[in-house]
């Protein structure tokens, strides 16, 4: 009975899903702004801090796929609550660790546990609404809710991070998670496939190791060039993809659908999720850092000037649906990625000077106005390209998606932010500068603020103003290549749409939504 008072009242259980899907981006932003106050306190090297940020998100992305299915068959409202009660302890974990090896671990337990949390909303979403209109908007919601968290997530995490230590950050997963113990029952229903299927344990250990090694082998490219590790790594991971596909195609009752791949919409949806979240997650994170170490912004200040950009994602994908119903998808898409190309334009004359806040902030405006639509829309046709019973994996593959490209965003971008850094500074390096100085001047921004703490005058000054003129180059670069992969994807989109224009991604989305509509 509970059950069928929800679905009359589908939009109060869309209010519960609402928030783990607020609090998770509210948490991964707070984490940007909280690396510097780790980075002094824990004494965190460049290379633990990336991890710090990274674990959490490769972690996700490569358990995504195993929970989604494994909620199809136990349950997505019972995978949600057990995310729920693992995302709140390991938190708590991540706030009192005593070193950065230590966070590093409770982070990859917060991905652990957080991969639950995507799957189970999206999925349990698609089942509340299941006529497209319906569940179009609902999923703009959802995704005005991520975005709602990255536009709060600075304020609140900043006003923290002014008064208490960083683990503070942390710790408001807590309360939240346990408000969400007492909600998720009452207000939403079960939901799983009725079918007799086991949990199929190969098949999600080889999801998760295709996933892993893959993404760290691009990191380690990415950071230290062509390395024998990064390559044994890479090969691993196609490996266990090529036997994990192999063993799908196999099984009378596959972990993943691999069909769902056929369909136009739902390949270049999901590919769509991945290279818009892989330049707006590295942007983020480059924004982050830049604000407080270059500007020299306190963490409440820099967290004042990220709001306005997530303000332009929540516009753009709660309006986005509506524009949808009259204007192709696909177009709108293509036209926001160019849209956030031109924002990208903007960061590429970022500077060290008192000028350069003004432009970051408003290309970072202009490029989350443009990613805004293509993440509701995106999300929408790749979960209402799969049948009701697939839901939990449709799902989880529109997680992985971005969660992957985002996680590879953050180690590619800063990655090639860190490689221009050091290429300046070595070039760059006052003569007299101490062995001991170089090194830790050369590791990273944050590492040169605290090494020149107490040198003496001027080399002290000489040297800060170099550091951040490198990061600021390190940031042009990324800037443009952002720019680069926002023209080509969108390029790519209407090349297809221009092909498949009478028996393309548009109608297929149009006869999907007809059909699960009507």
């Amino acid at each position: 009975m509970a059950a069928q008072r929800t679905i009359r009242r589908p939009w109060i259980g869309l209010a519960v899903l609402a928030l783990p899907a607020f609090l998770a981006s509210l948490e991964l932003t707070v984490v940007n702004l909280a690396l510097p106050s780790i980075g002094r306190d824990l004494a965190a090297s460049s290379t633990q801090l990336l991890w710090i940020v990274d674990v959490y998100a490769f972690l996700l992305a490569g358990s995504l796929i195993a929970m989604g299915a494994l909620g199809d068959r136990i349950g997505r409202r019972r995978i949600l609550l057990f995310g729920v009660i693992g995302y709140g302890i390991t938190s708590a974990l991540a706030a009192y660790s005593t070193s950065p090896d230590m966070l590093i671990a409770a982070r990859a337990l917060m991905g652990l546990a957080g991969a639950t949390l995507m799957p189970s909303i999206l999925a349990l979403v698609s089942v509340l609404f299941p006529v497209a209109r319906q569940r179009a908007t609902a999923i703009g919601v959802v995704v005005a809710s991520v975005s709602g968290g990255t536009a709060l997530g600075p304020l609140i995490g900043g006003w923290l991070l002014d008064r208490f230590w960083w683990g503070s950050a942390f710790l408001l997963a807590v309360p939240v998670m346990v408000v969400l113990l007492v909600l998720i029952p009452l207000l939403l229903p079960e939901s799983r496939d009725r079918g007799t299927k086991r949990i199929d344990v190969v098949s999600a250990a080889l999801s998760v190791a295709a996933v892993l090694p893959v993404v760290y082998g691009l990191k380690q490219l990415a950071a230290d060039g062509v390395e024998l590790d990064a390559v044994l790594a890479i090969v691993v991971g196609i490996a266990a993809g090529v036997a994990f596909i192999r063993r799908q195609r196999t099984m009378p009752d596959p972990f993943v659908d691999l069909s769902l791949f056929g369909n136009r919409a739902f390949a270049v949806a999901a590919g769509t999720l991945a290279v818009g979240i892989f330049v707006l997650w590295g942007s983020n994170y480059a924004i982050a850092v830049y604000l407080q170490l270059v500007q020299g912004l306190s963490p409440l200040d820099a967290g004042l000037w990220t709001a306005p950009p997530a303000a332009g994602v929540i516009l753009g994908s709660t309006v986005a649906p509506r524009i949808a119903r009259r204007v192709s998808p696909t177009l709108i898409i293509a036209v926001g990625l160019v849209v956030s190309a031109i924002g990208y334009g903007v960061l590429t004359q970022v500077s060290d000077g008192p000028g350069g806040l003004a432009v970051v902030v408003t290309g970072a405006i202009i490029v989350a106005a443009g990613l805004g639509p293509m993440m509701a829309l995106a999300t929408d046709m790749v979960i209402g390209a799969a049948p009701p019973d697939r839901a939990g994996a449709a799902a989880a593959i529109s997680a992985t998606a971005p969660q992957l490209g985002g996680a590879l965003g953050i180690a590619v971008i800063g990655s090639t932010i860190t490689a221009v850094y050091r290429s300046r500074m070595a070039d760059l390096m006052p003569a007299d500068t101490t062995p001991d100085v170089v090194e830790a001047v050369r590791d990273s921004l944050s590492s040169a603020l605290t090494a020149t703490a107490h040198l003496p005058e001027p080399l002290a000054s000489t040297l800060v103003s170099t550091a951040r003129q490198a990061f600021s180059a390190g940031f042009q670069v990324a800037a443009g290549i952002s720019a680069i992969v926002m023209i080509g994807m969108s390029a790519l989109l209407l090349f297809i749409r221009g092909r498949r224009r009478t028996h393309g991604i548009d109608n297929d989305v149009a006869a999907e939504q007809s059909g699960r509509g009507s």
